[in-house]
């Protein structure tokens, strides 16, 4: 697809065409297959903890939004795949150069070319967010959407860090809880509940 066909669908809400730029779900899910995953949430609080080394020797490490890592020693150093609902400057993509790019926003318009046209892009399907929100009774986090996704996966393993559903605020900005559009006690509890059902899911860090 050229850039003016992709403004043109993104305009116009051509669903088809723009997934037709997408890896299959079932492609990206069998990237995730087998694999040791460390995915990193934006909490405040996974800065004063020293979880940077575990996590770059994960198999493959999933970063989100904005992907900040303001030390080594917290966050680690690699970025394989990053799971989007914000737009992100191109060069700050080529920076953190992940394998995998998903685009986890219902929000086409938002979606940027330089996203979409990248080798192994993902644009996660509506239906699977509507049907999230549901189960929620709130619009999920990028986090909540890509711990959903991975769920499904047959990932060997999945270890979250830097979750702790908004009680140290996000690196990423100054809203509180009550100024952004997501339930994180609905999202703690869905946390809580694949934790006890799903082996595979570690939680590191406590909460708060």
């Amino acid at each position: 697809m050229t850039r003016l066909g992709f403004l043109f669908a993104r305009t116009f809400r051509r669903e088809a065409p723009l997934a037709a730029l997408s890896l299959p779900e079932e492609a990206l899910l069998a990237r995730f297959a087998t694999e040791r995953i460390a995915l990193v949430g934006n909490a405040r609080s996974l800065s004063q903890a020293a979880f940077g080394p575990e996590i770059d020797e994960a198999d493959l490490v999933i970063r989100l939004n904005r992907a900040p890592m303001p030390a080594a020693a917290s966050h680690g150093t690699r970025t394989d795949a990053l799971a989007l609902a914000t737009s992100l400057q191109a060069e700050a993509l080529d920076r953190l150069a992940p394998r995998l790019t998903l685009w986890m926003s219902p929000k086409r318009k938002r979606l940027p070319w330089h996203v979409a046209s990248r080798r192994g892009f993902y644009l996660h399907s509506r239906a699977d967010y509507e049907d999230l929100k549901r189960r929620l009774g709130a619009p999920p986090s990028t986090g909540l959407m890509m711990i959903d996704l991975l769920a499904r996966s047959r990932a060997a393993s999945v270890t979250l860090y830097g979750f702790d559903f908004f009680a140290s605020l996000s690196l990423t900005g100054s809203r509180t809880a009550a100024q952004v559009p997501h339930d994180f006690g609905a999202e703690a509890r869905f946390v809580q509940a694949l934790l006890e059902s799903d082996p595979r899911f570690t939680l590191r860090g406590s909460p708060g």
